[in-house]
């Protein structure tokens, strides 16, 4: 991600069109608002559209505006479309893969010689605009299915960013909790700390929803539990369910993708988290391990574990 980062700032000072994709939830318009902001368009407008929020029959109007009268229902005066509005500025097609084959053919214009022509006008309009669109779709493989213009993907193809899902990059997790933590706590004036168990939980969760769902999560914690201290009995239960059907998941195809060492440290971690909601204290849990209260502390620490004995 620091290299994505470090990408994304480095090809905002050209006008290079830009195409990210990656699964929902992952950051795409962040990236985008980012590469805005560190551009020198960034005193320009940052125009989002969303192509596959706005219902067809309007898309087209939306994108390249329309000459008063142009059609039943128009505005009188006419109306500006979202490209013409990002002159000067940033415009950003969110899920261009719902974008429809007509469409695409007048954005393939718009991308090569820089102008449009509005519904119902003769006249082109010339269009200083940086364009970054993204997908949470492959767009390779829905040209290769013919759902997606070929040349058109070449064209926003100039600059591929791919963002991996939260998934696989769980040492973003962390930080990005304390991150949501400050700033929801803020939001709502409440001061409440979350637990190194429940962090754990989250750091191991698969994350289908990827960031997005993660500040979700946070969110209904912080907002939901009733003490300072944000708990396991806090999380939401789905979470929770997810995680024993990951433990459960240790099968015999898993074992053949995994080096011997790291099969042992999570059966270890299994067999740490399952003695210890049994043992009273660090003594107790030591003496059923058969190992000393230093050892069970390391190995507390290396695999992130947290408990709060009451008595040492």
């Amino acid at each position: 991600m620091k290299t994505l980062v470090q990408l994304a700032v480095k090809i905002a000072k050209v006008d290079s069109t830009v195409l990210i994709q990656g699964e929902s939830g992952v950051g795409k318009e962040v990236i985008s608002k980012l590469i805005h902001k560190s551009s020198p368009r960034e005193r320009g407008p940052f125009i989002k559209i969303d192509c596959g929020a706005i219902p067809e029959n309007l898309l087209e109007s939306e994108l390249f505006g329309y000459e008063k009268g142009a059609f039943t229902g128009a505005l009188h005066e006419g109306k500006v479309g979202m490209i013409e509005l990002a002159h000067n500025g940033t415009l950003f097609l969110d899920e261009i893969s719902e974008l429809p084959l007509h469409l695409q053919v007048k954005l393939l214009r718009v991308l090569q010689d820089r102008e449009i022509i509005r519904i119902g006008g003769k006249e082109p309009i010339k269009i200083d605009t940086r364009i970054i669109a993204a997908s949470n779709r492959n767009l390779s493989s829905l040209v290769e299915e013919n759902l997606f213009r070929k040349d058109l993907f070449y064209r926003l193809n100039v600059i591929p960013i791919d963002i991996p899902p939260l998934r696989e990059r769980q040492d973003d997790i962390e930080p990005l909790v304390r991150f949501f933590m400050v700033e929801i706590c803020k939001k709502y004036k409440l001061e409440k700390r979350i637990s190194p168990a429940v962090l754990r939980t989250l750091i191991d969760y698969s994350w289908p929803g990827n960031v997005r769902e993660l500040k979700n999560v946070v969110e209904r914690m912080v907002v939901t539990s009733t003490g300072m201290l944000i708990g396991p009995e806090d999380v939401p239960q789905s979470i929770c369910e997810s995680q024993r059907s990951l433990s459960a998941s240790m099968n015999e195809s898993r074992l053949h993708e995994l080096p011997l060492k790291q099969i042992l440290d999570e059966y270890e971690k299994q067999v740490l988290e399952a003695l210890m909601k049994k043992a009273k204290n660090l003594n107790e849990l030591s003496t059923r391990l058969q190992i000393d209260r230093g050892t069970v502390r390391r190995k507390f620490q290396k695999y992130r574990i947290c408990k709060d004995f009451n008595n040492p």
